[in-house]
């Protein structure tokens, strides 16, 4: 069973079609909505404040989201993949974005609407990443503009492949 815990009263607030492993953790003052899915190993952590997910977002397998005592929320649009082993950390990540595996988002950073962060890349606090860029390095730095072929190539098909996946184990972990 996945470990959902509330903080001092406080629980997740889960949407519709949502999947949860069995050993992800996600507490606190936490909502996501539709057609999410929290994969194994991952850790969801609303304790010290808000973390707020919108529709189709995944968060891969050993994945963490947090955010800073009484200073920084987390807000996660729509149709968004954090890859596997990915740090987001208070910040506000828009719609439409690939967060590439091992990759780190540091305290209010602004991730714009159809961007892609790089395997691998630290978006350090304070950065605003333009809608339509890709991220890459440490510390990240723009390497160029997004095709339109991307998001709906690379973007869309992992957001979309997700909830397929989800529905490969959803029957499993409710027996």
């Amino acid at each position: 069973m996945p470990v959902i815990l509330h903080v001092e009263g406080v629980y997740p607030k889960f949407g519709s079609n949502v999947f949860i492993a069995p050993n992800a953790t996600i507490v606190g003052n936490v909502e996501m909505g539709d057609d999410c899915s929290v994969w194994f190993n991952a850790v969801v952590r609303g304790d010290v404040n808000a973390i707020r997910m919108g529709n189709k977002v995944n968060v891969q397998d050993g994945a963490i989201i947090h955010c800073t005592y009484k200073r920084t929320q987390t807000v996660i649009g729509n149709n968004v993949s954090i890859g596997h082993n990915a740090i987001v950390h208070g910040c506000t990540v828009d719609d439409n974005v690939l967060i590439g595996m091992g990759a780190i988002i540091m305290d209010r950073a602004h991730i714009g609407s159809n961007s892609i962060i790089a395997a691998g890349a630290v978006v350090l606090e304070e950065t605003i990443v333009p809608p339509g860029t890709i991220f890459a390095g440490v510390p990240a730095k723009k390497v160029k503009d997004i095709v339109i072929t991307q998001v709906h190539g690379e973007i869309d098909r992992i957001a979309n492949n997700y909830i397929k996946y989800a529905d490969w184990f959803r029957d499993q972990v409710t027996e």
